[in-house]
């Protein structure tokens, strides 16, 4: 069963075949797909295949997939909104913020900034190591995922992977910028980012970890074939890392966050957050291709893409035209499922 939501007219879906698109994806291997385009006279969402391989259970348009570390856009907004009120800054150390939490914190992190957090030019190395992951491995039941950025990031602030400044993409950055940000509200980043995005935009769907109950659900190579990792503590990176990379949400709910970050991207979004907030969140530093949260295209989009190593959804914005593309697939098999997936993108990209 596949699915097509028509929201305005549908003059441009004669040129990009979205349902075509998805079910590609499918053909090609993937148990489920998810298309989705926007332009300035459509929305069209279309999804293709299982929830589990070989369940017979067909996707659904509204049901819910995992962003990855397109979830690092949504932390980087709410540091957004926590400047704004005055409650940090970008230029806030992380020695001036988590120093009396840590026993001991490298000098080189002591100094990065939130910006630097924020920009992967922290120096902190990418992941805790796999005893860490382990030990805080669970489902939001299990574990207090604030409690737990603690242990997540002790050894690691000792030991800076750089003498920052220089780009490494760091999972862990966005978990300390995370506890920077609770630290200066007194709440958690789970609470934090429900209020300030997930209520204030209306996006019911939305939760952490991988999604529960009659939902698709990621998938690995298991003896040459692909198989659903089911919704425990192994189908999904620990709690502790929520700030980068755990969200899950419908299509339909995404698209209204990526409609806001085009608004501000265009400066026509002046409610939710200042133009100044948009152009550092937007604004690579020089010489640099990643801003906060998004990479710069070379077609002057913005770009992220996400995975657990068992989902893979990569999302494209082009201000400057007023189009949006994600594509989406339940598997993880990156070196195979990635370049399908920017094949994809670049089918919806504009003329």
């Amino acid at each position: 069963m596949f699915a097509l939501l028509l929201l305005f007219s549908s003059a441009a879906y004669a040129r990009q075949d979205v349902q075509a698109l998805a079910d590609e994806l499918v053909e090609a291997g993937s148990p489920g797909a998810v298309v989705l385009l926007i332009t300035s006279d459509v929305q069209l969402t279309s999804v293709a295949g299982e929830r589990q391989a070989g369940s017979g259970d067909m996707i659904e348009l509204n049901d819910q997939w995992h962003l990855g570390s397109n979830t690092k856009a949504m932390t980087a907004l709410l540091a957004a909104r926590l400047v704004e009120r005055g409650l940090i800054a970008w230029d806030t150390t992380l020695g001036e913020t988590l120093g009396p939490r840590f026993d001991r914190i490298d000098p080189v992190l002591a100094d990065a900034t939130l910006a630097d957090l924020l920009q992967h030019r922290s120096g902190l190395q990418a992941n805790a190591g796999r005893l860490t992951s382990l030990a805080l491995a669970g489902i939001l039941g299990d574990r207090d995922p604030q409690a737990d950025r603690h242990p997540y990031l002790r050894e690691l602030l000792r030991n800076p992977a750089n003498n920052g400044g220089e780009f490494l993409y760091s999972n862990a950055g966005y978990v300390a910028a995370a506890m920077m940000l609770e630290t200066v509200s007194g709440e958690s980043w789970e609470s934090l980012i429900q209020t300030e995005l997930f209520d204030e935009l209306g996006l019911e769907s939305a939760g952490f970890g991988p999604p529960q109950g009659d939902q698709p659900q990621g998938h690995r190579t298991s003896w040459g074939r692909l198989t659903a990792v089911g919704t425990d503590a192994g189908a999904d990176n620990p709690p502790a890392m929520n700030p980068a990379g755990r969200v899950h949400m419908s299509m339909p709910d995404y698209a209204v966050f990526l409609r806001l970050v085009m608004a501000g991207a265009r400066g026509e979004e002046s409610d939710y957050l200042s133009p100044e907030s948009w152009q550092t969140l937007l604004t690579p530093p020089d010489g640099a291709d990643y801003a906060m949260g998004w990479g710069m295209g070379a077609d002057g989009s913005l770009r992220h893409a996400g995975s657990n190593t068992m989902w893979f959804v990569q999302a494209a914005i082009w201000p400057e035209e007023g189009r949006i593309a994600v594509a989406g697939v339940n598997e993880g098999r990156i070196d195979q499922v990635a370049p399908r997936i920017r094949g994809v993108l670049n089918q919806l990209a504009p003329d």
